[in-house]
């Protein structure tokens, strides 16, 4: 099916910016709906981004303006710029699958003075 691979997560001050990837293997990135979710201690996992086939994109509403998902070639991208405490959580790459779907393991965003 295919394995995705998350890094780019670290701690950062509120207001900076940070460049995550997700590097996909044993498929076409840009044939499938990619996704990143994030998920904080306590709360339930949510959406921050979606690229979709033809690079349309969808943003929750705490990311529009702030967050900017990308592909090429082999990698999804998440910028994020403005950063603010709140945006403290795993970050998840996902692509929905019929059979299942593919979930990276994951890398951790600290926003914080």
């Amino acid at each position: 099916q295919g394995q995705l691979v998350e890094s780019g997560g670290g701690l950062v001050q509120p207001g900076g910016s940070l460049r995550l990837s997700c590097v996909v293997s044993g498929f076409t990135l840009n044939r499938y709906v990619m996704n990143w979710y994030r998920q904080a201690p306590g709360k339930q996992r949510e959406l921050v981004a979606r690229l979709s086939p033809g690079y349309s994109t969808n943003y929750a509403d705490f990311a529009a303006g702030r967050f900017r998902i990308s592909g090429e070639e082999n990698t999804l991208y998440l910028q994020m710029n403005s950063l603010k405490p709140e945006d403290t959580a795993v970050y998840y790459c996902n692509s929905p699958r019929t059979a299942g779907d593919l979930w990276g393991r994951g890398t951790q965003v600290t926003v914080s003075s």
